[in-house]
């Protein structure tokens, strides 16, 4: 599969992955649909993968009527078939959904898509709006303190995410355009209502997942459609590529978020 040597690692501890990690050449495996894809046309080449694969408890879900834990190493497809995330967070188990194709969703993890913090996914939309914390190793970093920039993160070097947790807010809901061939999300946006603190996490716009303050401002006043009417996101600060203009992705997160308080709503 690819022109150089690779070493692949499956240590049976969370401990023994973050030492293995001491190799500043050495990469984290999770679902591979990002690393071995980068690996493949030479983005990335790393001397060793340390798989996360059949590490204890890194693919374990707890529900209560507080919030939802995901272990690190929890399949996309997973999310989305549980009945108990279905029941309690269904913007969740619909984002889940979403995200690519069959294959990607049995393969890809939710840590793995957190920590590689690309700025057109899905999940850290939903890390952001739900006010989820990052658990790894060592600590537990608030969502809004998580996500830095571009394919950036508060983690340190050889930190694994262990899970996420996710609070349950009042309502909730996520809509993106998708990119037809991909999926991943030409703008993305999650609205959550915490009884009045609102959030509005948006994704695809910009080189990193981000909060729209005008937007919950406005829906903490008045949960609906009609409150965000007249607010616009400054074009100059979103991304401009081959799938939307700066100018198009602006409107875009108007549009996506108002429907989006109208299916929460509804």
């Amino acid at each position: 599969m690819f022109s150089y040597p690779v070493q692949f690692k499956r240590p049976a501890t969370i401990e023994e992955a973050t030492k293995l990690l001491s190799d500043p050449d050495a990469k984290f495996l999770a679902g591979g649909q990002s690393l071995v894809a980068a690996m493949k046309i030479r983005l990335a080449a790393p001397s060793s993968v340390v798989s996360l694969a059949g590490i204890p408890d890194l693919d374990r879900i707890e529900i209560d009527s507080k919030g939802v834990l995901l272990g690190a190493m929890v399949r996309h497809a997973a999310v989305a078939g549980s009945a108990g995330i279905r029941k309690l967070l269904p913007a969740l188990a619909s984002l889940a959904g979403s995200i690519g194709d069959r294959m990607v969703r049995n393969m890809g993890t939710v840590g793995g898509s957190v920590a590689n913090n690309d700025p057109a996914a899905d999940y850290p939309a939903a890390v952001l709006a739900l006010q989820a914390d990052i658990l790894t190793d060592r600590r537990a970093i608030a969502a809004d303190d998580f996500f830095k920039g571009l394919y950036e993160t508060a983690l340190q070097p050889a930190e694994p995410i262990t899970a996420i947790r996710f609070r349950v807010p009042r309502r909730a809901a996520y809509l993106k355009f998708k990119q037809p061939a991909s999926r991943f999300a030409t703008v993305g946006v999650f609205v959550a209502d915490f009884d009045g603190d609102v959030r509005v996490a948006v994704t695809g716009a910009g080189s990193c997942v981000f909060r729209v303050g005008s937007m919950e401002a406005a829906l903490a006043a008045d949960f609906s459609p009609a409150s965000l009417r007249g607010i616009q996101v400054p074009a100059a600060d979103l991304s401009s590529d081959i799938h939307a203009s700066a100018d198009y992705r602006a409107h875009l997160i108007g549009v996506l978020a108002g429907r989006a308080v109208a299916a929460a709503r509804g």
